[in-house]
């Protein structure tokens, strides 16, 4: 796996900044998402008032990630005119980035600074959000994993760089 996201790493050298434009969190596992202009990430734990905050330390699915351009597609396979983030249940929405490019990379939004582990898969829970055919639809397109590597405030607006 290293050497997989040494090569990724060099052909991402000089990828173009993404933009933080949604934040939620969940204070309870199935619980309501609350939308945020700012969050604080803390370092191997995840977003402050998230429910996998309050997990195992160190964990690979700290914060979830999910690109503008993957939702709005979803959207169109799905027949919809948009979707709201929450219904999607990520934490972060960023706009202008190619997230998979990220994988097994740092990058930092605002203050803090992430890892990117995984793609983040669809649940069965999305066909209930969204309909017959979601997890269909969202299969390649669900966004990524991550964790907080080190702490800080995230904003509305906020870049998101590649390190």
């Amino acid at each position: 796996m290293k050497s997989a996201a040494r090569l990724l790493s060099r052909y991402t050298e000089k990828l173009p900044p993404g933009r933080l434009e949604w934040i939620g969190l969940r204070p309870q596992r199935r619980g309501e998402m609350q939308i945020v202009e700012q969050a604080e990430a803390i370092a191997e734990q995840g977003l402050a008032g998230d429910h996998r905050s309050r997990g195992t330390a160190g964990s690979s699915r700290q914060v979830t990630l999910i690109a503008l351009e993957e939702i709005e597609l979803i959207a169109r396979y799905l027949g919809l005119e948009r979707i709201a983030p929450e219904l999607l249940r990520r934490n972060l929405v960023v706009s202008g980035i190619n997230l998979h490019a990220l994988r097994h990379q740092r990058f930092r939004i605002g203050d803090a600074e992430f890892e990117a582990t995984a793609y983040c898969h669809p649940c069965s829970r999305m066909e209930q959000a969204l309909g017959k055919g979601a997890v269909a639809a969202m299969i390649g397109h669900g966004g990524i994993c991550a964790k907080v590597v080190r702490s800080g405030r995230i904003t509305l607006g906020d870049r998101l760089e590649k390190l």
